[in-house]
């Protein structure tokens, strides 16, 4: 007897198109997404919608989004295998978004830590799409039915809440459509937290403290020469403060093992030159960025490709979104009276 075929589970996961991908973004979460594309369902999506609550231009968002496309697949995101698709391309999304915005409530989503933050850091754009950017990423994940989400820590409220979205349609409407997404770590260990050069937080897009894998070895050089560090220790085997331990995070992310036991030992013996430390960090750096730099510049231009890979994923995404706007709008009662 055929033993029956293994149903593979759905994984979705998106990124604005607010600037280039780094090395966090590479070593955090896009890495595992090679390994993850064959495994499980996948959608990964450009959030161009999201990025509107910032107010870009249409062209820095054109670009952006043709940015993005083109360092996803340089790193090594299969078309075939994944749904790789913008996020704008399927309306269905909006949609569902607008059906749960009429679940969610002001109370709840002006409690939510982003928000707060948001309204503190820009009090001339406290926009409506601030307050719900959590419905519209839970519609993101739910109109796929995802099972699994990789989120880091900034965003595991947002998953919360979009499982609070699926849970409470599906209790409003006495249907269990939707499953709660849970949080995806990899091999069953968090995915990698890539500090950035100015000595304290991770790497971000935003931040100004990160490398863009697109970045041509002078720029890497002179930013990593730039990275905080301190006078050096004073005493044998001295805890390193949060600067340094940076650094060796990020040694320790691209460089040999035998590399990070040596400058560890410098260290420790308090003969320590952080100048040299950074000249090899650099150069590691360099050494894993390279590669996807030089595709990154063969796909960029190649309108063409870029525009046929999103075309697929446009496809792809919409037959899952259709099938279950379909059903959201039977279980809310919009039938169609002709």
């Amino acid at each position: 007897m055929m033993s029956e075929k293994k149903i593979k589970k759905t994984v979705v996961s998106g990124i604005r198109p607010t600037g280039n991908l780094h090395l966090g973004n590479y070593f955090g979460a896009v890495r595992s997404f090679l390994k993850m594309q064959h495994d499980f369902n996948c959608y990964f999506f450009i959030a161009d919608i999201h990025s509107l609550t910032t107010h870009p231009t249409p062209a820095n968002l054109q670009a952006g989004v043709r940015q993005v496309l083109a360092e996803y697949l340089a790193c090594g995101i299969d078309p075939e295998a994944a749904t790789i698709f913008i996020q704008s391309d399927v309306p269905e999304v909006t949609e569902l978004y607008t059906y749960l915005n009429m679940n969610a409530y002001l109370g709840e989503l002006e409690r939510t830590t982003s928000f707060k933050e948001k309204a503190r850091t820009q009090p001339d754009n406290v926009n409506a799409g601030l307050l719900t950017y959590p419905v519209l990423m839970a519609a993101d994940i739910i109109i796929h039915k995802a099972n699994y989400v990789p989120v880091g820590k900034d965003q595991e409220q947002h998953l919360e809440m979009a499982r609070t979205f699926a849970n409470r349609f599906n209790r409003m409407y006495h249907h269990k459509l939707f499953p709660a997404p849970k949080p995806f770590t990899f091999d069953g260990k968090d995915m990698i937290k890539v500090p950035g050069l100015d000595g304290s937080g991770k790497m971000g897009k935003s931040s100004g403290n990160g490398i863009y894998l697109y970045e041509d070895p002078a720029d890497i050089r002179k930013k990593v020469m730039r990275a905080v560090t301190d006078a050096g220790p004073t005493e044998m085997n001295q805890v390193k403060p949060e600067p340094v331990e940076n650094l060796f995070t990020l040694m320790k992310i691209v460089s040999a093992p035998e590399t990070v036991e040596y400058f560890e030992n410098q260290y420790n013996s308090c003969q320590i030159r952080y100048g040299d430390m950074k000249k090899q960090l650099a150069e590691d750096i360099i050494a894993v960025t390279t590669p996807i730099r030089e595709r990154i510049l063969e796909l960029v231009n190649d309108s063409e490709y870029l525009g046929k890979v999103a075309r697929m994923g446009a496809e792809k995404a919409r037959e899952s979104a259709v099938r279950t706007l379909t059903e959201v709008r039977e279980l809310i009662g919009l039938r169609k009276l002709y």
